[in-house]
């Protein structure tokens, strides 16, 4: 049985044509500096957010770690959402790697955080106090494309406190696309309002590794000696950049149909009883499950061979490797789920119930 696999876009395969690209990739010692297939992508990241410099890294984590860090000093203070990811998902690295401080913020069912909030949440130049030193945003949230509107007075506001500003933009180019037109000029909208921004490669645009911090020139030279102090000095990486290359060259575009996957999944699901479409703007669709019978829901969908998440309400991730016949087997193994009264199978499948 084919498995369809909406766990999430990190899953997707290289292309054969990636393959290839990776395959006759000129290489060198990235540690050194003379990797031309990295430098390359480093050069074209830096060009297309508009930044000095940008530095290849091993994942998004690693990225936004890097980045916070290259911002902030011991004893420092970040001020980031309630449920961001480099908050609550990326094991606390800056506070324990960096020894910086956050100062996470409540947010809204769109992920935003008050204005208000966020200017009382700075703390007065005092040694009593941690240094705020950085405002954190993440663009998409949960799927959701934050307005630019908001990103404009949240950077804004930032600014007028003497704050850097950083953006997790591990899928920036799905909130590009979702705005229409050129997604390159989207993305620079996007961008442009940030000191610093993390672009993952290895989500919607297919790349099997790699990130990319963006900033300024002093700022990505702070952030490569960190990234060696964690240990991602890598070698002959531009294997991995050539696949960040063909991404560029061939998946920014094609991420429109992804989102159209999303909707076809959204609307098959709407109407279900027991089950509501939470959002779905993008490539990510959350559901939730009436009467605690989410994770039920996920060892059926299991058993057909549809894989899913649940860690924060049911989440379907479209991507490269799904098509419109797979979104078809979701919708009707949730259908044939309630329509069997949304009960347990007889035999859960191992790992798949809870996330």
């Amino acid at each position: 049985m084919t498995v369809v696999d909406l766990r999430s876009d990190t899953v997707t395969q290289p292309t054969i044509a990636m393959r290839a690209a990776m395959m006759a990739a000129p290489l060198g010692d990235d540690v050194f500096g003379d990797d031309p297939s990295v430098n390359a992508l480093q050069e074209r990241i830096a060009a297309l957010t508009g930044k000095e410099a940008a530095l290849f890294m091993a994942s998004g984590t690693q990225s936004n770690l890097c980045g916070m860090m290259a911002h902030c000093d011991r004893g420092d203070e970040y001020i980031v959402g309630q449920n961001a990811h480099t908050y609550r998902y990326e094991g606390g690295g800056a506070a324990v790697l960096g020894s910086i401080q956050p100062q996470p913020l409540a947010q809204d069912a769109a992920g935003l955080m008050r204005l208000e909030d966020i200017a009382a949440a700075i703390k007065p130049d005092d040694p009593h106090f941690a240094r705020t030193r950085l405002l954190c945003l993440e663009n998409t949230w949960n799927g959701q494309p934050m307005p630019q509107a908001y990103l404009q007075q949240a950077t804004d506001l930032a600014r007028q406190h003497g704050l850097a500003t950083h953006l997790d933009g591990a899928r920036v180019f799905n909130a590009a696309v979702a705005r229409g037109g050129d997604p390159f000029h989207a993305l620079r909208d996007i961008v442009d309002l940030f000191d610093s921004v993390s672009v993952c490669f290895s989500k919607g645009l297919g790349a099997p590794v790699g990130s990319a911090l963006c900033g300024s020139k002093a700022l990505i030279e702070r952030a490569r000696r960190w990234r060696k102090m964690v240990g991602g000095g890598l070698r002959q990486s531009g294997l991995l950049a050539a696949a960040a290359h063909h991404a560029l060259d061939h998946h920014v575009h094609r991420l429109a149909d992804d989102h159209a996957l999303a909707q076809q999944l959204a609307q098959g699901l709407s109407g279900i009883d027991g089950l509501s479409v939470r959002s779905a703007q993008t490539n990510i669709v959350f559901v939730d499950v009436d009467n605690g019978r989410g994770p039920d829901l996920l060892a059926h969908l299991a058993q057909d061979g549809v894989l899913a998440t649940g860690l924060i309400g049911l989440r379907f991730v479209t991507h490269l490797d799904v098509d419109a016949a797979g979104i078809d087997r979701a919708i009707g193994s949730v259908k044939t789920f309630f329509a069997q009264g949304g009960s347990k199978p007889a035999a859960q499948a191992a790992g798949t119930a809870v996330y």
